[in-house]
């Protein structure tokens, strides 16, 4: 009997021996991000790792619409926590059955002792971003409904040339502009080139956008003349709205704007057509850091 309960003892012992052990292989990766949205029901995001050259997942969480991580404490490996360089967040389909990170990076920095800060410069360095935009409508004609349409480009010199000066970004985001219209913002189409007509059309008039090509080539823009967005009737007068270049993850999570905004630019109430206008640069931009 007295060898039975020395056996079970020892069992116990080892037991908890081995609880407190698995216990102490795990630390927590803290997260303090700000700037982050609600990506709705069907995207979430997801920390990385990387150990050795590899990505390890630190598991996924959400944002509410004030902003407020759904959970900022994570429990890792302690050996791989301590082993890693950096820190990489995506944007990730709710339900993936890819155990890879998806290519929209949206921040990413290196640790230096037990912690990294973390920016968007892994989708671009927008730094010295600059635009231009004029209004007006060349797809219905001259002279009609001029301040009904936005076109971002340069006419300084008498002849349309590029108007944004934007970095190129990495895989997985695409450029968007916006005109606020109203308090609404509405698309002028998403864009990687910005000597290049834009991917969207469906506002505009039926004439040729061969109208508003220049030396630099054609350019991102659009005619607000048709199919309005409930809520407001096209044309419209667009002055005293809003510009806005916003950078949207690809496959996009939503029909609004995403929170990156490189420039924006209040529309003069007073704005004129064929006049341009600059916007500004935003510094307002996701960050944040990741202790260990």
């Amino acid at each position: 009997m007295k060898n039975l309960f020395l056996i079970l003892t020892a069992v116990v012992l080892t037991v908890l021996s081995s609880c407190k052990k698995d216990e102490a292989s795990f630390s927590d990766l803290t997260l303090d991000l700000t700037g982050l949205e609600d990506l709705g029901g069907n995207f979430v995001y997801e920390g990385w790792l990387v150990v050795d050259g590899t990505p390890i997942t630190t598991g996924t969480f959400s944002v509410n619409s004030s902003g407020v991580l759904s959970k900022t404490k994570f429990p890792i490996d302690s050996d791989q926590l301590q082993k890693a360089s950096d820190f990489v967040l995506t944007i990730e389909p709710a339900n993936d059955s890819d155990p890879a990170p998806a290519s929209t990076h949206l921040l990413s920095g290196s640790f230096s002792g037990n912690t990294a800060m973390v920016t968007t410069a892994t989708v671009a360095d927008f730094s010295n971003v600059s635009g231009k935009y004029i209004l007006a409508t060349p797809t219905n004609g001259p002279m009609s409904s001029e301040n009904s349409g936005i076109w971002f480009l340069d006419l300084s010199t008498g002849a349309p040339t590029e108007g944004l000066k934007l970095p190129t970004l990495s895989s997985g985001w695409k450029y968007e502009g916006w005109v606020v219209i109203n308090g609404t913002p509405v698309s002028t189409g998403t864009f990687t080139n910005t000597k290049a007509t834009d991917e969207f059309d469906g506002y505009s008039g039926p004439m040729a956008l061969g109208m508003v090509n220049g030396s630099d080539g054609f350019f991102p823009g659009e005619d607000f003349l048709k199919a309005a967005p409930t809520g407001l009737s096209f044309p419209t007068n667009i002055a005293g709205g809003k510009a806005v270049i916003s950078v949207e993850p690809f496959p996009d999570n939503s029909a609004a704007p995403f929170t990156i905004k490189p420039l924006v630019g209040d529309i003069p109430a007073d704005a004129v057509d064929h006049v341009n206008y600059e916007m500004s640069k935003n510094t307002t931009m996701p960050m944040g850091s990741v202790s260990r």
